[in-house]
This record gives C-alpha cells, sequence and structure tokens, in this order.
C-alpha cells in the first residue's frame, strides 16, 4: 500500500519512544533491584550509592535489549484490519525498514554514540539467537521455574554474581513484567498506525 513505509516508520519511531518511557516510568528495574535485596537481605548491594546507580543502569540496558527484542518481535505483524481477518506479518522489506527506523530511533532516543549504538545492535542479536534456540527446545515452563532467556543469566550476574540462582528467580519474574509491559505498549501503538494505514 502506498502509505505504508511512512506507517512502518512511524510505529518504529513511537515504539522508540515509548517503551523506554514505559521502563522508566513504570520503575521496574529499581523496583527489582530493591525487592530483590529485601527479600534476600542483600543490603550491600545498595550501600555505594555510585555502585548502585551504575547497577541500575546496567540493568536498564538489560530491560531495554528484552523491550527491544519484543518489539521488533511482535510489531513486525500487521493488525487485523477486519474483525475476522488475523494480523498478517509484515513483508520482508516492511520488517527491515521497521527494524532500521526503530534501532535508529532508539539511539537517537537515547542519545547514544554510534559506538554505544553498535555495541547495543550486537547485544540484540545475541539475545535473538538465544532466544530462537531456547525456542526450538522450548516446553512450557511452570510457574516456579526460571526462564530460560538470556536476560535471566546476564542480569543475574550483573545484579549478584555470588548469589546466581537467587538472582535468577528474581530475574525471571522481572522479565515477566518487562514482557507484559512491551505487549501492553505495542499494542496500544498498533491501532492507532494501522488506522493510518488506509488515509
Amino acid at each position: 500500500m502506498p502509505g505504508q513505509p511512512q506507517n512502518v516508520s512511524d510505529l518504529a519511531s513511537e515504539l522508540a519512544q515509548r517503551l523506554p518511557e514505559a521502563l522508566i516510568g513504570e520503575r521496574i528495574i529499581p523496583r527489582f533491584v530493591d525487592s530483590y535485596v529485601v527479600e534476600y537481605g542483600r543490603h550491600a548491594l545498595q550501600v555505594h550509592a555510585s555502585l548502585y546507580r551504575d547497577r541500575l543502569s546496567l540493568l536498564q540496558r538489560e530491560a531495554l535489549l528484552v523491550l527491544a527484542v519484543q518489539a521488533l518481535a511482535t510489531a513486525c505483524f500487521e493488525p487485523a484490519n477486519l474483525k475476522k481477518s488475523k494480523p498478517r506479518t509484515m513483508s520482508p522489506k516492511d520488517s527491515s525498514t521497521f527494524r532500521r527506523k526503530f534501532l535508529a530511533a532508539l539511539g537517537r532516543q537515547q542519545k547514544w554514540t554510534v559506538g554505544d549504538a553498535l555495541d547495543f545492535q550486537t547485544d540484540l542479536q545475541i539475545y535473538e539467537e538465544l532466544i530462537r534456540r531456547n525456542a526450538a527446545t522450548r516446553r512450557s515452563r511452570k510457574a516456579f521455574e526460571v526462564a530460560n532467556h538470556p536476560f535471566v543469566d546476564r542480569c543475574a550476574f550483573l545484579l549478584d554474581s555470588s548469589f546466581m540462582e537467587k538472582a535468577r528467580i528474581a530475574a525471571s519474574r522481572t522479565l515477566g513484567d518487562l514482557e507484559d509491559l512491551a505487549a501492553h505498549v505495542i499494542a496500544s501503538a498498533a491501532p492507532k498506525n494501522a488506522g493510518a494505514k488506509s488515509r
């Protein structure tokens, strides 16, 4: 459709702005760290203010990777236009445009240097590859099981490497919160952009 590439660009830019804003607004990462400290009595993690801020910043970046993976996987489905029709995947060309525009807009929104943006994209590809591999052997996870996801392992290491198993359990719960947040933001952005397509 003639208006579609512009619509793909609009959706990419909007999600690049709204996902980080929602992450900060919902305070998922500070709540994750604070509740972990209280639950397991790991108060030493908050003693040094500068180290605590650095840890939050690193974990915030990991959370942004989760949101980006979700956006790239989910937003590449066009919403159904009619009640009975099903969502369709974007064409490869539109998916590629969406990815490029989303990552460029995210880099601008985060005020990253070229090096920062490339590092993020490299980590994003690692996330996507590991998630793809895990999906091949995925079975339904029981409520008490830890998610097999790169966010869980990387966050556990960054948060509290000497208590890895407990940190993995906490990170697994936070992963669910992040995926819910991403789904909500993407769903609220998609209908508006879908309507713009037909104009």
